[in-house]
């Protein structure tokens, strides 16, 4: 199983002004509201989908998990291709997390990927909230 890593030096843009700087000064040119990544145990996907409508409803942008590796779908068949699979939807997350402006934790548990995800938004500087304020490992 891997984790969400801050971003390697390969990753990191040599020049001078961050990749980072330049995404948040181009989404501030195209006057785009915030953008909010939604993290958790896709066990909480009916929470997600609730969180989902009140941010959008509070005018942001969300993204979230889109596919639960925990329900039964063809796309899981195969062991192999299964665990590619959830490689490749944590390294997309990790980029959802980079595009976004904020992190929300749904749920009240936080397990070993949520935690990952938390402290690679964390390194990023992303502000990150909780539904359930308690559940944060930083607390």
């Amino acid at each position: 199983m891997s984790y969400p890593q801050p971003p390697t030096p390969e990753e990191k843009p040599a020049e001078e002004k961050p990749a980072e700087t330049e995404l948040a000064e181009a989404k501030q040119r195209l006057r785009l509201p915030p953008i909010v990544v939604i993290c958790g145990s896709t066990r909480f996907m009916t929470e997600m989908a609730e969180a989902d409508l009140r941010e959008t409803c509070a005018g942001r942008i969300v993204v979230k998990p889109g596919f639960d590796m925990k329900s039964p779908h063809g796309l899981r068949s195969d062991p192999v291709e299964a665990d590619a699979l959830k490689a490749r939807l944590g390294d997309l997350h990790r980029s959802k997390i980079r595009l976004a402006d904020e992190v929300l934790v749904v749920g009240p548990h936080v397990g070993d990927s949520t935690r990952a995800e938390i402290t690679y938004a964390r390194s990023l500087g992303k502000p990150v909230r909780f539904t359930h304020p308690e559940a944060d490992p930083g607390a």
